[in-house]
Formats: C-alpha cells, structure tokens, sequence
C-alpha cells in the first residue's frame, strides 16, 4: 500500500469535487476547473469533505497508481483553490521581457524579438525587464509553460546569461586561460 496514497485529501470548503463511473475526477473551485482521468486501479471516494484514494488491486502497478492518484487529486485540489506560479529571471546584457496584451515579448540576443502568446488557463506577469511569473490553476501547465519559455535561452555556464528558475544555481565553469 502507497504511504502517499493513504493520506486523505481534506477538501476545503467553496470546493467541489465530482467522480464520474470512468474515473473522471473533477475539482471545481474559485480559481477554475481542473478534470483528470485517473486509472481503473484505483478508486477515488469522497465522504464528508474528504477524499480518499484506494487501489483496487494489491499489484505493483495499482501501487504505484494510488500514490500518484492522491498527488494528482491533492494537486487539483491546492490549483483551484490558491493556484501554481513558477518565478523566472533573465540575466544577460540586452536580455528583457515586456508583456503587449496576451503576448509575452522576449529579447533574447536574436536578431529577432521572441513572441510566445499565453496559452488558455495561465497568465504571465513581467514584474520587471527582468523577471517573469507564469501563474495558473494547473500545475503541469505552469511547469511546462515556464520550461517552454526557458528553453528558449537555457542560462550558459561560462558567462551565466540565459533564462533562470528563481533560485536555480548555474554551476560556473572557467574560461580559456592565456599562454
């Protein structure tokens, strides 16, 4: 049995949660709705403002799918209520970001402006030139927006230029040494 998976998910109030007979999980709350498609081998319950994850099967795989069933509950759970945002730097001479409308603008030492729209549930907020927040309900497409962005400019080890996770460390290398 999953230690992971035993854990209930206390729902909050102004929460709702619905599982239909597939295994369709869906929380709705202040922040938006978020549906999951959880697998047969587990079985998703709520009783008293609390969910409760089971595996239908004591096998390795209805294991492994318990814990990861009660995360991605949980996970739905804490995105409509509070919500997910993931902090980005730019550091690099000329480097900067500005948002027109829907569209985040990136200069990023191309000869061209980067345009990236944001996609439908999450929003981008330029705090300065050079500092992101990409925020959503959604925690998959927070991580994966933020990493499409920094794919962009991955930060470089030798001069430390490119876009970084806020607390992220770039491991330094040195550069060529004279004769």
């Amino acid at each position: 049995m999953s230690r992971i998976g035993k854990l209930p998910v206390t729902v909050p109030s102004g929460v709702e949660i619905a599982v239909s007979e597939e295994n369709l999980v869906t929380v709705k709350g202040p922040k938006g709705t978020l549906s999951e498609q959880i697998d047969q081998s587990v079985k998703v319950e709520m009783q008293d403002g609390v969910a409760t994850i089971s595996a239908t099967s004591e096998s390795k795989f209805a294991n492994a799918q318990h814990g990861l069933a009660r995360s991605l509950v949980q996970n739905m759970v804490i995105g409509v209520t509070e919500g997910f945002s993931k902090k980005l730097l730019i550091k690099g001479v000329g480097y900067w970001a500005e948002k027109q409308g829907d569209t985040l603008v990136m200069q990023l030492g191309f000869s061209h402006p980067v345009e990236m729209k944001d996609p439908e549930g999450i929003s981008v907020e330029v705090k300065s030139p050079t500092e992101l927040v990409v925020s959503g309900a959604s925690k998959q497409k927070v991580g994966n927006y933020a990493a499409v962005i920094r794919a962009w400019r991955k930060p470089e080890p030798y001069d430390g230029k490119g876009i970084l996770y806020e607390g992220e460390h770039v491991r330094r290398k040195v550069g060529k040494t004279g004769k």
